[in-house]
């Protein structure tokens, strides 16, 4: 990932709603969300829920498909894990990240 897609990528996120799309999403897993099932779990009507999805796929983190009637939107984890290795590149001056008390990592 680029410096330009990064940007794009945070963009996208820096909205409250894409983001907690793009939660949903990332708890979901690879089955995926309807934006029926979105509305339904987020509260948020139509036509707002449209532009916001539209907003995260042009930022490549989402993905759609096609499954007979209906659209599946998923979360796109190589492209979040390309902004993540992105943002953490340069971390602990390009030695290994610790490991975390809470199982994650630490930098620095």
């Amino acid at each position: 990932m680029d410096e330009i897609e990064a940007v794009k990528a945070l963009a996208a996120l820096a909205q409250p709603l894409r983001l907690q799309v793009f939660r949903a999403l990332v708890v979901v897993g690879e089955a995926g969300l309807t934006p029926g099932a979105i509305q339904e779990g987020l509260g948020v009507p139509a036509a707002t829920l449209s532009f916001h999805l539209k907003e995260l796929v042009n930022a490549g983190l989402v993905t759609q498909e096609r499954a007979s009637r209906n659209l599946i939107y998923r979360a796109a984890y190589e492209r979040m894990n390309g902004l993540l290795a992105y943002l953490t590149e340069n971390c602990c001056q390009g030695q290994a990240c610790e490991a975390a008390p809470d199982g994650g990592k630490s930098c620095c």
